[in-house]
């Protein structure tokens, strides 16, 4: 279950996180990448342990065990390698490349950014890349009396000409939000993944060893 739901959540975000890409920097979206690829293999490590148990084959359940203790260790060193790149001078970096990210494709607003750079605005109810009146300033952007349709805070045909109606709030601080908020959340479920990881070699080991058990019952 847990392996389809993330493999679902990753589908789902695929746009969304390949639109901050666009706005914010390229790689968000092989975060919803990892998340499929994660779910995958979690699926079919679980299947692998069902086929065990229902084979009651020990060999199988054995190998499911093996492949669990990998993936929990694996998980160990990603956390770790998260821990310290963590440190301020990698935040500050991240946060100073997502800036000038959004605030270059705001002032060039290019053809193939545009429609990203709309459905951005539309989902975090936000305009410009820092406020609203980064607008004025955009060589891309040739109405600077105006604003994109899609800042307004109620959406229609040519709204964006009266600036009063837009969001003032910028994408920048929509997005950090918005990532930090799922940062958590990735966190929690990094948790509760590795518990029920590890619940499942006890629960594997324990299967393993009655299978053997009543295979040496059946032997005598």
């Amino acid at each position: 279950v847990s392996g389809v739901a993330l493999i679902t959540i990753g589908a789902l975000q695929y746009s969304t996180y390949s639109q901050i890409g666009t706005f914010a920097g390229s790689g968000f979206s092989k975060i919803t990448i990892v998340l499929i690829a994660v779910g995958v293999t979690i699926a079919l490590v679980s299947l692998l342990g069902h086929l065990g148990a229902f084979l009651n084959k020990s060999s199988i359940v054995a190998g499911f065990i093996c492949i669990l203790i990998i993936i929990i260790l694996l998980e160990i060193f990603t956390g770790a390698a998260f821990y310290i790149l963590r440190s301020r001078t990698a935040l500050l970096q991240m946060n100073s490349g997502i800036n000038t990210q959004a605030r270059r494709v705001v002032h060039q607003y290019s053809p193939k950014d545009r429609h990203a750079i709309n459905r951005i605005q539309e989902k975090f109810s936000c305009c410009g890349a820092d406020s609203y009146t980064d607008w004025s300033r955009s060589v891309g952007w040739k109405n600077h009396d105006a604003v994109p349709d899609s800042c307004c805070l109620e959406k229609g045909k040519g709204c964006g000409h009266d600036k009063d109606t837009a969001h003032k709030k910028g994408c920048i601080s929509a997005i950090k939000h918005f990532l930090l908020k799922n940062l958590v959340w990735v966190g929690g479920v990094c948790i509760a993944l590795g518990i029920a990881e590890v619940f499942g070699v006890l629960v594997g080991v324990c299967l393993c060893l009655d299978i053997k058990s009543k295979n040496y019952e059946n032997i005598n």
